[in-house]
């Protein structure tokens, strides 16, 4: 299990900062060759969750209360670190996220867009797909909601 950090924009420190930008940059611009615009200034309205292996940031999401991103609750820049994710992180980190909403936004609906082949992962996790497939950066999306 990883230790995790829950924190506000105002309370990351510049450390925390550039690993995660530097963790989401390694997967979604290097490892899934993406040029876009992944500091969309929206971090600053996100709670951040950071899952720490002893020192090193492996896995992060940033979640929003409902309204701020979606109509509702929300989880996006799910990322796990590539060499960490034989270690099945992705589902603790969104079990943790799913948590933090229940308990700092008193919140069970979530909505998600998610990449497509990624589809049975947030299927186990209690999403279920909602219409059609669209580009989202030229990866291919779904919209999934939990309730």
């Amino acid at each position: 299990m990883l230790d995790y950090k829950i924190k506000t924009f105002e309370d990351l420190t510049n450390t925390e900062l550039y690993k995660l930008l530097q963790l989401r940059s390694e997967v979604f611009v290097v490892e899934q060759d993406c040029v876009y615009q992944d500091i969309d200034g929206k971090d600053d309205k996100a709670l951040h969750v950071l899952g720490y292996k002893g020192k090193k940031l492996v896995a992060y999401t940033r979640i929003f209360e409902p309204g701020l991103y979606f109509e509702s609750a929300s989880i996006g820049r799910v990322v796990v670190a590539q060499k960490q994710r034989k270690h099945q992180y992705g589902y603790e980190l969104m079990e943790m996220s799913i948590e933090v909403i229940r308990i700092h936004f008193r919140e069970t609906k979530i909505k998600i867009s998610a990449q497509y082949h990624l589809k049975q992962f947030y299927n186990n996790l209690g999403f279920k797909e909602v219409g059609d497939t669209y580009l989202e950066d030229d990866i291919p999306h779904i919209a999934m909601f939990r309730s």
